[in-house]
């Protein structure tokens, strides 16, 4: 197909005549004829106002190369929220591990502050996935978070709290036995796997309640 053919055919797919067509470019009836029937061919100007009023693209009219269509915009892709609770997890875990390190060698209050920033680090990235991850993953993500972290998180905390009141290590991250009563030391203990049995079971039933 040729410039000629695609000028007729674009003509006939409007439903006019070479007369109308002419009067809607400005030339003479003759002159669409010709560009019909290949005697000559359109100039430069009259190619674009053709191309305006059929609504197609010079390059069509000239080449017959059809327009491509915009691939539709991509839907941006959401991250896997048990990403980011794995990596909160793993800062949780660091948190203690480090802060105890750091105190066995140095004990200082440092080793402490060290470990809850590690926590309260975790705690946010694990948020963060929750806001702005794949809604269809936040469930799962939950799933990888709470059964670990719920016991993980309140124990620098409560060990900080019981050594302040009872036990002779200061601000220790883990609880410490040499200064404080035996007792104290053994409740602490009960209290910590109590509580963190008693959430692992409350995550349990409600796991099996959401089915």
């Amino acid at each position: 197909m040729n410039v000629a053919d695609r000028i007729q055919l674009l003509r006939k797919s409007k439903g006019i005549s070479q007369e109308e067509l002419a009067d809607r470019i400005g030339v003479s009836r003759q002159s669409v004829s010709k560009w019909e029937s290949e005697q000559s061919l359109p100039d430069a100007e009259k190619i674009v106002l053709l191309s305006d009023f059929f609504d197609v693209t010079t390059d069509y009219i000239l080449k017959g190369i059809e327009p491509v269509a915009d691939e539709p915009a991509k839907k941006k892709e959401k991250p896997n929220a048990g990403v980011f609770s794995i990596a909160g997890t793993a800062f949780n875990c660091m948190g203690i591990v480090v802060s105890a390190m750091v105190w066995h060698e140095e004990q200082v209050a440092a080793a402490t502050a060290i470990g809850l920033i590690f926590l309260i680090i975790g705690c946010m990235i694990y948020a963060v996935g929750m806001a702005v991850g794949e809604k269809a993953t936040a469930d799962k993500a939950r799933r990888l978070f709470w059964p670990v972290n719920i016991w993980v998180v309140p124990f620098l905390p409560f060990s900080v709290g019981y050594n302040f009141v009872w036990g002779g290590g200061g601000l220790a991250p883990y609880p410490v036995l040499e200064g404080s009563p035996l007792v104290t030391y053994v409740l602490f203990w009960v209290v910590y796997l109590a509580m963190g049995t008693l959430g692992s079971l409350l995550l349990l039933r409600k796991r099996k309640k959401q089915g």
